[in-house]
């Protein structure tokens, strides 16, 4: 409702936006560095942050930027099941005809893996999101899945993404083998208030407004609703162009950052 009364081109605020468009916050140059160095390592990383704060979005750019002929993206979104089926999910996105076998399907994956690397100088990167999810077995599985000719070679990047609580769970001594081959660790905070106005004004120009929208009380009023986090301050930043173009007005100001709250609270 509120594009026409802007002259908005798109939804500024979209979960839609390409990766080579995404708004790049200063943490997010320092995880894009991390990372890249992770899978020139072929080793093991950690991403936390709370939900919402962009783990999944910051690594979605991230791969966007890998060599696809050089570089096999395997994402596993979906954590909560038994090893048996987070095999066959894996197996899935390797091309597999995954076996009944759990021993089985850790050979058959293992060598695919293997092969990729030595025949075809394709490197895998496996992406675990909500591994805060994951059972204690499992995560020590996906350790077992790194370990090649005796720890002489890596062929495989792992990166753990999950909430806070991974990095908690990570610290039991039963899980202490994987916790020491990490070697990538980052855990990405909210936007600083900085951060969050320059933000709302690239989102803005994607969606064709060159013209300030949000004044200053009203940035800080999302800073503050929000607490950086990228996800709520989408939802806060729509919620206040609707709730500005319903009262006819072109500046978002701080009372309709206090409406919006009171709508989503």
């Amino acid at each position: 409702m509120y594009r026409a009364w802007f002259g908005m081109s798109a939804d500024p605020f979209s979960k839609d936006i390409p990766p080579d468009k995404l708004f790049v916050s200063s943490q997010f140059q320092e995880l894009a560095t991390r990372l890249d160095y992770l899978v020139k390592q072929k080793g093991i990383g950690l991403l936390t942050g709370e939900a919402g704060s962009g783990k999944t979005t910051a690594l979605r750019s991230v791969c966007h930027t890998l060599h696809p002929g050089l570089y096999k993206i395997l994402y596993l979104p979906n954590t909560t099941g038994s090893i048996l089926d987070l095999y066959k999910s894996l197996a899935d996105l390797l091309g597999l005809v995954a076996s009944s076998s759990r021993a089985k399907l850790y050979l058959q994956i293992h060598q695919e893996i293997e092969h990729l690397a030595e025949s075809k100088k394709i490197s895998c990167v496996l992406i675990v999101d909500e591994a805060h999810l994951l059972r204690i077995e499992a995560l020590e599985e996906l350790r077992l899945l790194t370990n090649y000719h005796l720890d002489s070679k890596n062929y495989l990047t792992l990166i753990l993404v999950g909430q806070s609580e991974l990095r908690r769970k990570l610290r039991l001594t039963i899980n202490e083998p994987l916790n020491q081959r990490i070697i990538m660790r980052y855990h990405l905070e909210g936007l600083s208030r900085k951060d969050i106005s320059l933000y709302l004004t690239h989102c803005l120009s994607l969606a064709g407004v060159s013209h300030p929208v949000f004044a200053e009380p009203a940035i800080e009023a999302v800073y503050q609703a929000s607490k950086g986090i990228p996800r709520k301050i989408n939802l806060i930043a729509h919620c206040c162009l609707m709730a500005c173009a319903a009262r006819k007005s072109q500046i978002v100001d701080a009372d309709h950052v206090r409406e919006a709250n009171t709508e989503i609270s």
